[in-house]
């Protein structure tokens, strides 16, 4: 799309909503692109109220529209929920629903997808919101198919990211939908970040140092750490405890919550996460330096733990990336 481009995008501002997720679609949508030499998307923001505090009350925004500007909106997005517990209020709702009706293109940032649930928009569709709400959100809405584990989802006309940092991921996507991959690299460019990240990419929640009570499994733990390249397996582990194979699953399974060729298998491919992040190219040296053996057995592992092949990986988090 060029010249004679219309689209208008509104930005739906709740109460004690994030700022940050009102800023992208702020960037991306609302601000004048002359560099590209096209026209862009006509920007609004609307609430409820007239008055609209933001989170933790940085700031109290004024003058801007009321609901009934989502009733124009080509494209109508939805921010996080303060709150997600919090039922939200039924003229957001009714606005959400006349949308939809007219077939208007729907999008919530993090979770902002409780309230596309709660006006029923989400029924039957693929949604994603950020992974700390993900088991509440099943809980409560399970009449949509929830993925939990991804940046974001494009389910057509109603597209969900995970968090604040994957709304800039999907928002790009959508100006690559409206305008090209072109547009959307400059755009990225202009951002300066990257625009490579897709949805199906894992939200990358980092794994928690887990807390032993029984600190007797921290000294076996350092000492596995330092032989992953060699072959190290549960019953070296078991040997090292002083305690046999089914006892030690046993107290990995109270004390740190997986079991020991779990842990082995995330150590090792955290690894080799941090071997490609520091340059090393070849695949075969990566797999035989963290112990998982074979760049085939490499590459399951670590698309199986971040959702990226090795080479993605590299793009994304190399040093040159």
């Amino acid at each position: 799309m060029s010249k004679g481009f219309s689209h208008r995008v509104v930005v739906m501002v709740d109460e004690g909503s994030n700022p940050f997720e009102m800023g992208v679609a702020t960037e991306l949508f609302g601000l004048r692109r002359p560099e590209l030499e096209r026209d862009w998307y006509d920007f609004t923001l609307c609430a409820a109220r007239p008055r609209v505090r933001m989170h933790l009350g940085m700031y109290t925004m004024t003058g801007i529209a009321d609901l009934t500007a989502a009733d124009s909106a080509d494209t109508l997005v939805v921010p996080n929920r303060p709150d997600p517990r919090r039922p939200p209020d039924p003229a957001v709702l009714a606005a959400i629903a006349r949308a939809a009706a007219r077939g208007a293109r729907l999008v919530s940032f993090c979770t902002g997808a409780f309230t596309l649930a709660e006006a029923g928009v989400l029924d039957g569709r693929r949604a994603t919101t950020h992974w700390r709400w993900a088991d509440e959100f099943a809980a409560c809405y399970p009449a949509v198919h929830l993925e939990p584990d991804v940046l974001f989802v494009d389910d057509g006309t109603v597209l969900t990211a995970a968090g604040s940092a994957a709304a800039l991921d999907l928002g790009l996507h959508l100006i690559n939908r409206d305008h090209g991959a072109e547009v959307a690299n400059a755009v990225s460019r202009r951002l300066v970040f990257t625009g490579h990240r897709d949805g199906g990419q894992r939200q990358f929640v980092e794994r928690p140092v887990p807390e032993v009570p029984d600190t007797s499994l921290a000294p076996v733990l350092e000492w596995a750490r330092g032989r992953l390249g060699g072959p190290l397996t549960v019953p070296d582990l078991a040997a090292r405890a002083a305690t046999s194979p089914a006892t030690l699953h046993r107290r990995f399974r109270a004390e740190l919550g997986t079991t020991p060729l779990a842990w082995l298998t995330g150590e090792r491919v955290t690894l080799a996460c941090r071997l490609i992040e520091r340059g090393e190219l070849r695949l075969d040296r990566v797999a035989e330096a963290s112990g998982l053996g074979t760049v085939a057995n490499l590459r399951a592992q670590l698309r199986r733990h971040t959702g990226l092949s090795p080479s993605a990986y590299r793009r994304r988090f190399g040093p040159t990336a």
